[in-house]
């Protein structure tokens, strides 16, 4: 049985995008309450029934969670032009060594904004 499986987390951060002219909003700082999906694809163990212990993806991103939460994302590595892509790529390339099942990474910055990333 093929399944998709997902474990949503949720962060407070600040950021700013410096690459956006000085008139707009975006440019100047400002905060969200972010949230993501981690996103997980693959057959499920038949003795066990579950593709696997959500508990793993918690592991897995809690150190992620720990430089995010109330952090300004321009300051950490990587992040320096943090849109919601950017953001989306960078918790991919952190996670994808210890979760190899990982399908894709959702970004919400708002309730009615979103980006889904698939690697590559």
């Amino acid at each position: 049985m093929n399944v998709e499986l997902r474990k949503t987390f949720q962060f407070e951060a600040a950021h700013s995008l410096p690459n956006l002219p000085t008139d707009h909003k975006c440019h100047r700082l400002h905060g969200h309450s972010f949230k993501v999906d981690v996103v997980m694809v693959g057959e499920c163990d038949e003795r066990l029934g579950w593709l696997m212990d959500y508990a793993e993806i918690g592991e897995a991103f809690d150190p992620i969670l720990k430089q995010l939460d109330h952090h300004h994302l321009n300051e950490i590595e990587g992040l320096e032009n943090p849109t919601s892509e950017n953001i989306a790529r960078w918790i991919w390339n952190e996670l994808k060594p210890c979760l190899p099942l990982l399908n894709a990474i959702e970004v919400a910055e708002t309730c009615n904004a979103r980006c889904v990333y698939r690697g590559g």
